[in-house]
């Protein structure tokens, strides 16, 4: 079944090892048959910075509007970035203060302190690398930036399942490892699964 993919590099450089997990995981999504579409961070004209919380309208960018009508479009949304001091890197979280907004991400319950996502119906897939072993980030750093991901931006916004997937350790990697990973991430496009 055809399926609506987004994927987005989180990674402000194209050339990069996530630019290229990014290409390898659209260029199976696209041998599959799937409609995707790759949404670069590093190449969007945009105001990170959320300069007054909540209190004031700050207007969209039109890469903004572009990324909120992909958002919109796709049904599986694929995240690639690295962890940088154990979370995402600042490009990506001013993407999500910018553009994940109450009324497009998630709306307010009166009287109550829980939301509702306005998200749902769609899957996302987070594929992250970083220098620090999986296991040991996992284990002794209780996997800082991959809960901040799935649990307190997607899953508050009504994505599920989130699927997670990290590539590591980057430094001092062979090339022959950096191939394996580029083929999984092709498997994922390929089969639309993280596992």
């Amino acid at each position: 079944m055809r399926q609506r993919i987004l994927i987005i590099l989180g990674h402000p450089a194209e050339a990069s090892l996530c630019g290229a997990i990014a290409d390898a995981y659209q260029s199976g999504a696209q041998a599959s048959g799937q409609d995707v579409r790759l949404l670069s961070l590093g190449k969007l004209n945009f105001d990170p910075i959320l300069r007054n919380g909540y209190n004031t309208i700050q207007p969209l960018e039109p890469d903004l509007v572009a990324a909120q009508e992909l958002i919109t479009w796709a049904e599986h949304l694929v995240f690639v970035y690295p962890i940088w001091w154990g979370s995402i890197p600042a490009i990506l979280k001013g993407f999500f203060d910018r553009i994940f907004l109450p009324g497009f991400a998630f709306k307010f319950k009166k009287d109550a302190l829980m939301v509702d996502g306005l998200l749902k119906q769609r899957t996302a897939h987070l594929i992250a690398t970083m220098d620090t072993p999986p296991w040991y980030y996992r284990l002794v750093y209780r996997m800082p930036g991959h809960n901040q991901m799935k649990r307190t931006i997607l899953e508050f916004c009504g994505i599920k399942p989130v699927e997670i997937t990290s590539f590591g350790p980057v430094k001092n990697s062979q090339a022959s490892t950096r191939e394996k990973w580029l083929a999984s991430a092709y498997q994922f496009g390929l089969n639309g699964l993280a596992r």
